[in-house]
């Protein structure tokens, strides 16, 4: 099992939106957190197997920083 990071973003007329860093185009979006959670689960799951069929891997040198301005 392997971990990524998962930046959520809240939709101004409702829901949320997901990214992950480490597999470009991985996206998902969901009403709710948990939904969004579920669906970006699923995402990561068919990013990774394409990535395997293409002989790719994920991107290993993605940072995630919180910076206070």
């Amino acid at each position: 099992m392997e971990n990524f990071a998962v930046v959520i973003h809240h939709e101004p007329d409702g829901g949320y939106w997901a990214e992950v860093p480490a597999l470009p185009g991985c996206y998902s979006q969901g009403e709710t957190v948990e939904e969004l959670k579920e669906n970006i689960r699923e995402a990561i799951s068919g990013v990774l197997e394409v990535m395997q069929a293409e002989g790719k891997s994920p991107e290993s040198k993605i940072q995630i920083l919180d910076l206070a301005v």
